[in-house]
């Protein structure tokens, strides 16, 4: 095989290459530029929601076909009574959609009794460096629970799935570390409850803890920084060919 030969089967086996990387840049630019359209669909419904008027909360009957990508953030207003059972903490560090939540606390999960007899699950705020601390937690629950029907307004929220590195629940204080109210109702027996919980907007406790209130959804947005990166090696691997092919032929 001659020299000139060996060049041009390396050039071609070079030019493949580099065209496979290009596409395969330019592809993934494209994606990232529909997921931010996507991502501004998302946005804007899920802004919608926030901001529409409180509905009813859908019938027991109903409760089956709600969905996270329907139905999360949707406001709802009814009347329930805090059930006397014990009331669960969950652990955050902070909120991404509470902007009035920063530093660490608890989230008070409660159950409460719908007029029909059916059990829902009440995130009715958060708390502020309780450092998990029961004694704390049970006074406060114990002033929420007085017995006597009361008008929520809140937000449908769908339970999160606890990931590979987040502790076990720390049953003696009742304290979880994500937001499983379906686990949290089998282990303390809070009974069959809805497949949702409320995010909690009103009413405040007049002690102000643990402080409910509105939500902001602010969805992490760098589809745009992404394509541009794509695209942008994409170019710069055309134009590295293109300068070495340039040079292969001047050779």
């Amino acid at each position: 095989m001659s020299g000139a030969t060996a060049r041009r089967r390396g050039g071609a086996g070079f030019g493949i290459f580099t065209l496979v990387m290009v596409a395969a840049f330019v592809g993934l630019g494209v994606w990232q530029l529909q997921r931010r359209v996507e991502k501004h669909a998302l946005i804007a419904a899920l802004d919608a929601r926030l901001a529409a008027r409180p509905e009813s909360l859908p019938l027991a009957s109903a409760w089956a076909a709600l969905t996270p990508a329907k139905d999360e953030f949707r406001r709802v207003s009814f009347t329930a009574t805090y059930a006397r059972l014990p009331d669960a903490m969950v652990y955050s560090s902070g909120s991404a959609v509470r902007d009035d939540v920063a530093g660490p606390g608890t989230w008070a999960f409660l159950p409460a009794k719908l007029e029909g007899g059916e059990t829902i699950v009440i995130n009715a705020g958060f708390v502020q460096n309780t450092m998990q601390d029961r004694a704390f937690e049970d006074r406060i629950a114990g002033r929420l629970v007085t017995g006597a029907p009361t008008q929520l307004t809140g937000y449908i929220r769908f339970p999160e799935k606890a990931g590979a590195l987040t502790p076990k629940e720390d049953l003696p204080k009742r304290l979880w570390f994500t937001r499983d109210h379906l686990a949290m109702a089998r282990v303390l027996g809070w009974s069959e409850v809805a497949p949702f919980y409320i995010d909690l907007e009103t009413p405040v406790p007049e002690s102000g803890v643990p402080r409910p209130g509105p939500l902001q959804v602010h969805l992490k947005d760098d589809h745009m920084q992404y394509a541009i990166t794509w695209l942008s090696l994409a170019a710069a691997i055309a134009i590295a060919f293109g300068v070495w092919w340039r040079g292969q032929r001047r050779a």
